[in-house]
């Protein structure tokens, strides 16, 4: 990547930061004075309604409340019985979240020793993480090609162009997808966690970009076989995220690759036509057919070609049959792009396996010539 393109990036990555920084804070700026406003005014009620309270015990108290916040436990109720955030099935999810670098941050070690095993669960699990998805992604893409080609023998029956075929393809792989894994968890966390449809859209596009902010989690109030099948839909969500990503860096890097091409062979066909166009103004073409030579056989002379008459197109048609040709010339590259790899990939052990180092031939004919000299 040149210099410029990377200063490039960097601006438009500063500017989108900067952009992003004055909606929230026109957002959320508002909402967050309110609440302050709200607090000195329960503040000076129960400081006025309880006169025998200082404004030093009731700042006591509110630390108080707020140390047991951090600490992970649950004051809204304040129950006589203890219930600990770290049961079984809380700390395998919270083990989930570190290996697949989510975060939520509603539950954390406060000690230590928990501090220290955290850091290297961390650094062993993350990588393990990280094998185990790119083998579920790999399996996903594979079930996905399988598909799409289902789908592409049915259109091709019906006499469909092969560039609307990919095309089409390629969108409905996304849908389904989409729908398995964004849209049927919206509707499930809707009814199981009490949340409204865009708090549960909100909670699984920030779980499955790894954002993972924590202000929604889900488990705190379900049973515990919850936890685990969150965590495994959080597995193969990543998976389906990370192989369209995938996609789509294999196609921004099909177009770059493709510009470059066109560009080079527009560069060279202004370098032909200059040179070709110096060699007509300063030498003459060579007349053959006159020939001087007795043996050399005249030139039969060029035959006419004939021109069909091509049928007439639309701006609308041409404009998208050539987008249509060119993004499903793309998916087809892509599409055998990977499945070469991943043949490569499988047939790279069976190769190594068969193949066994040859034992060295003993030279026989030296050995004879030995002999019979002595």
């Amino acid at each position: 990547m040149r210099y410029t393109t990377l200063l490039a990036l960097l601006t438009g990555v500063m500017l989108y930061l900067v952009m992003g920084a004055l909606v929230f804070r026109t957002l959320e700026f508002p909402k967050e004075s309110s609440a302050y406003e709200d607090l000195l005014k329960t503040k000076q009620s129960f400081l006025d309604n309880n006169s025998c309270v200082t404004e030093q015990d009731f700042h006591k108290l509110v630390k108080g409340v707020v140390s047991a916040v951090d600490a992970g436990l649950d004051v809204s109720g304040l129950p006589a019985n203890f219930t600990s955030h770290w049961d079984l099935a809380s700390a395998f999810f919270f083990c989930g979240t570190i290996i697949t670098t989510i975060g939520f941050g509603n539950l954390s070690p406060r000690t230590g020793y928990g501090q220290l095993f955290c850091v290297c669960y961390a650094l062993v699990g993350i990588p393990m993480f990280g094998i185990l998805l790119a083998g579920v992604g790999d399996h996903m893409g594979t079930v996905l090609r399988r598909a799409v080609a289902k789908i592409e023998t049915l259109f091709l029956k019906r006499k469909v162009r092969p560039t609307t075929v990919r095309v089409i393809s390629a969108v409905l792989s996304i849908l389904i997808g989409c729908l398995i894994f964004l849209a049927v968890p919206t509707v499930v966390f809707q009814k199981v966690e009490d949340w409204s449809f865009l708090e549960s859209l909100y909670f699984v596009v920030i779980t499955l970009t790894t954002v993972g902010f924590g202000d929604y989690v889900p488990g705190t109030e379900t049973q515990p076989f919850w936890c685990p099948l969150v965590w495994l839909w959080i597995v193969f969500g990543l998976a389906y995220f990370a192989s369209i990503l995938t996609m789509i860096g294999n196609w921004l890097r099909v177009l770059s690759k493709r510009t470059r091409a066109e560009m080079n062979k527009l560069i060279l066909a202004e370098k032909c036509g200059s040179f070709t166009t110096h060699s007509h103004n300063h030498t003459p073409a060579p007349d053959f057919s006159q020939s001087t030579s007795p043996c050399a056989p005249p030139f039969p002379p060029p035959r006419p070609s004939i021109l069909l008459p091509s049928p007439p197109l639309n701006a609308a048609s041409l404009v998208s049959c050539q987008l249509l040709d060119f993004f499903g010339e793309n998916l087809a590259y892509i599409d055998e792009s990977s499945d070469t790899l991943s043949e490569r990939a499988q047939s790279l052990p069976s190769e190594e396996k068969r193949r066994r180092p040859r034992k060295p031939k003993r030279r026989r004919s030296v050995c004879v010539l030995q002999t019979i000299e002595n």
